[in-house]
């Protein structure tokens, strides 16, 4: 590994500031969905395990560097505890005489949670004032955090530079499965980018023809190109100021050698709603009133040779509207596959993107891929080749 991780550091009796993520989803003070404390869980026990003092810095929602009661730390407690098996104490502030006072009463292999960082604006503009009064209820800082890897703020890339920094075990899994999705990966590698938008996704594709040997695209991205390429695409969502931008993808992907995998054919409806009356066109006989919201069977066939023939597959975007049925099927059929072949051992898959978790949770498959990131932004972001400040802290 380039980065430094627990297994280079002895944490007995140690002050371990550990930047984890507890944004979750919050409603009527309850936690509605436990992923991300789960993911952290097992960096956390190691360290309490081993004896360490665990101090939790982490931030919740917006506040803008102003105390917001909806926005406390405080109200995730129990779920908290809940998901550790352990009791964790609970500090008023992340630094000043509350952070000391909390940190000081800390046994070995007990577990602290400091408030919200972001009730502080040196949190998001990384003062360095801000950073010193972090670090001085700490000797070592793990981060753990990949989600919030995209952002230099204070507790996610200032604390690396003035304490002794490491990742933690979730940040550890992620940047290792990163890199044998596209660091490193096992050739022929296939990228699936889906979703509404080109105009979102331009540094994403651009930095993917470099890499990958085929590039399938899909969903309302896959208008664009269509009609770039002069086909009819009706009603469809479409960003036909970017045809320009479409083209010049196309040829910088000829000059990579990278084979671009579009729809053959579409499944067609009047009007995006669920269970609209709809039927299967070529994409070159698209009906002027009609919307393509899905992709068709054979299309559906031609992505999955492309997955049979692959070792590494990166995916980020849906096929389609899965949302809406029935035209999650060619999304779902697709994700099957990936799935088939990963369990199989003959594909490393590796997706990420908030549609694209919920599209694989949909299919029913997501534990069946290599890795599934949760992180977003910071997912996009790598996806798209830029370093992120979090992680280029913790290389060695």
């Amino acid at each position: 590994m380039a980065f430094r991780t627990l297994d280079d550091v002895d944490v007995k009796s140690k002050r371990v500031l550990l930047r984890v993520d507890l944004n979750v989803p919050v409603a009527d003070g309850k936690v509605t969905d436990t992923t991300r404390i789960e993911r952290v869980r097992p960096t956390i026990t190691e360290l309490s395990r081993k004896g360490a003092k665990v101090i939790l810095l982490a931030h919740f929602g917006r506040p803008k560097g102003k105390i917001v009661a909806e926005f406390s730390l405080k109200q995730i407690v129990p779920t908290v505890e809940k998901v550790l098996g352990k009791p964790v104490a609970f500090a008023e502030d992340c630094i000043g005489e509350k952070a000391k006072a909390a940190v000081d009463a800390l046994k070995d292999g007990d577990i602290v949670l400091l408030e919200n960082t972001r009730f502080h604006e040196g949190e998001e503009k990384n003062d360095p004032a801000f950073v010193k009064a972090l670090a001085e209820n700490g000797d070592i800082y793990v981060n753990d955090a990949f989600s919030a890897a995209h952002r230099a703020h204070a507790s996610t890339e200032g604390l690396a530079h003035v304490l002794p920094a490491y990742a933690g075990r979730s940040m550890q899994m992620e940047l290792e499965a990163l890199e044998k999705g596209l660091g490193h990966p096992a050739h022929p590698v296939v990228a699936i980018v889906g979703g509404a938008k080109v105009s979102t996704k331009i540094d994403l594709l651009n930095n993917l023809i470099e890499k990958v040997d085929a590039l399938i695209i899909g969903g309302g991205m896959a208008n664009t190109f269509l009609a770039a390429k002069g086909t009819g695409v009706g009603k469809s969502l479409c960003e036909h100021e970017l045809g320009e931008t479409a083209r010049s993808i196309l040829t910088k992907a000829k000059t990579e050698n990278c084979s671009i995998i579009l729809p053959v054919d579409a499944i067609v409806a009047e009007s995006f709603e669920a269970n609209s009356p709809n039927h299967s066109y070529g994409v070159d006989s698209i009906p002027a009133d009609g919307m393509i919201l899905d992709i068709g069977e054979k299309s559906i066939e031609r992505i999955n040779a492309a997955i049979d023939d692959a070792a590494t597959l990166v995916w980020n975007g849906p096929l389609g509207a899965f949302e809406l049925h029935p035209f999650d099927a060619g999304t779902v059929a697709v994700a099957k596959r990936v799935a088939a072949r990963t369990k199989q051992k003959k594909l490393i898959s590796i997706a990420g993107g908030g549609d694209t978790v919920s599209a694989l949770h949909h299919a029913g498959v997501a534990s069946d891929f290599t890795y599934i990131s949760t992180a977003g932004g910071a997912f996009l972001e790598w996806m798209e080749g830029k370093p992120l400040p979090g992680i280029v802290a913790l290389e060695k």
